[in-house]
């Protein structure tokens, strides 16, 4: 190999050298950018509203929507059937317990009834009559056992014939209010057809559902205050006296009872009012706007504003971190937070639907979500 040939060799390894360190090199710079741009990207500065836990005071309060029924009601009906021979109320009519209401023609039943009165009367005559000779060995036990067998057969038939005489009265099975009338004289009433309805208003009761989570704030016995639009400007006292013992498996809600004096008869059937509960002493809790707490089947969630130092430009930085919690009671537009952040934590408004953890935060107060204890209604 001559001088100059060698000389060409070295040349063509270092431009090759050079130019491989020199793809190399850009390889890894391209890496680098391309890492740097896919983090950016990733997770850019998200704006969000915030606000700083507090504690607060609240007096524990069921607060439900209920509807009136009455404490006893039934649709008065015929057991049998026939023509209305007497009616003895009119529409809307205060009643008392065993009055007689409708009269159907029961004359048959009334004459067969005569015949078996006839029938007993001579049975009883023949039974004693029997018991008398049976004493002087006249007859044997076989005849006066016969004789007694039929008196009772027939006191049988008597009594049934009776009680089918009594299912031709209608009357009250208790005291209360009736309804509109829906028969006539004359008119032929098929059995179970209604002559109508009966209500005891007074007391009513109500019948509203509680949540889940306020189970624990009810019990029988406890008292309540309840509001209806029926009754503008007036609270009615009730008592609750039943609870149902099971969860509704879809609303996850218990249902319960309560009872409510209604002398004047103010309140009727199908009134929808307002149930309030108060219970025990106030409680100290954390609150949060709703807003602030995204609820999902595997728990309840916030996120919190954390310290992440200072930035590129030297300012202090945000960043999220999502937390689990437990939620309480709610009031208004808050709820309580039994477990998992404390009083002077900052805690995402708004915008948390584009958080993960570690995202970078702007905070921006200018607009907040609703705060309010006891929210109203603007005037229109």
């Amino acid at each position: 190999m001559t001088p100059g040939t060698t000389k060409r060799m070295i040349v063509m390894l270092v431009v090759a050298a050079a130019i491989m360190g020199g793809v190399v090199a850009f390889q890894g710079f391209k890496t680098k950018m391309i890492t740097k741009s896919i983090q950016a990207q990733a997770n850019p500065p998200q704006t969000v509203s915030t606000v700083v836990a507090e504690e607060s005071t609240w007096q524990p309060t069921v607060e439900a929507l209920g509807s009136f029924s009455a404490s006893q009601q039934a649709a008065l009906s015929a057991e049998v059937g026939g023509l209305v021979t007497a009616i003895h109320f009119d529409s809307g009519q205060k009643v008392r317990a065993g009055q007689p209401l409708v009269e159907i023609n029961a004359a048959p039943q009334k004459a067969q009834l005569a015949q078996l009165e006839a029938q007993a009367g001579l049975a009883e005559v023949n039974l004693k009559r029997d018991q008398a000779q049976l004493q002087v060995q006249a007859i044997s036990q076989a005849v006066v056992d016969t004789d007694a067998a039929t008196l009772k057969g027939i006191q049988a038939q008597l009594r049934a014939q009776q009680a089918l005489i009594e299912q031709k009265t209608i009357v009250a099975p208790f005291s209360g209010q009736l309804g509109i009338r829906q028969v006539n004289l004359g008119q032929y009433l098929a059995p179970g057809a209604a002559v109508a309805t009966l209500q005891k208003l007074d007391p009513m009761e109500i019948d509203f559902t509680v949540p889940q989570s306020q189970i624990e704030l009810i019990r029988v016995g406890m008292k309540a205050q309840v509001d209806s639009s029926a009754a503008p400007g007036k609270t009615f006292a009730a008592t609750v006296t039943a609870i149902e013992p099971q969860l509704d498996s879809t609303t996850r809600n218990l249902k319960v009872r309560a009872q409510v004096a209604n002398p004047k008869g103010k309140l009727l059937p199908g009134v929808f009012a307002t149930v309030r509960i108060t219970e025990g002493q106030p409680r100290r809790y954390v609150t949060l706007p709703n807003a602030a707490v995204a609820y999902n089947p595997y728990g309840a969630t916030v996120f919190i504003v954390k310290d992440g130092g200072k930035g590129a430009d030297g300012k202090p930085k945000r960043t999220a971190e999502q937390r689990f919690i437990v939620t309480g009671l709610t009031r208004g537009d808050q709820v309580a937070i039994v477990k998992g952040i404390k009083p002077g934590e900052t805690v995402v408004t708004a915008g948390q639907l584009k958080l993960r953890n570690g995202s970078t935060l702007l905070m921006n107060n200018s607009v907040t979500p609703a705060n309010a204890a006891n929210p109203q209604i603007p005037a229109p």
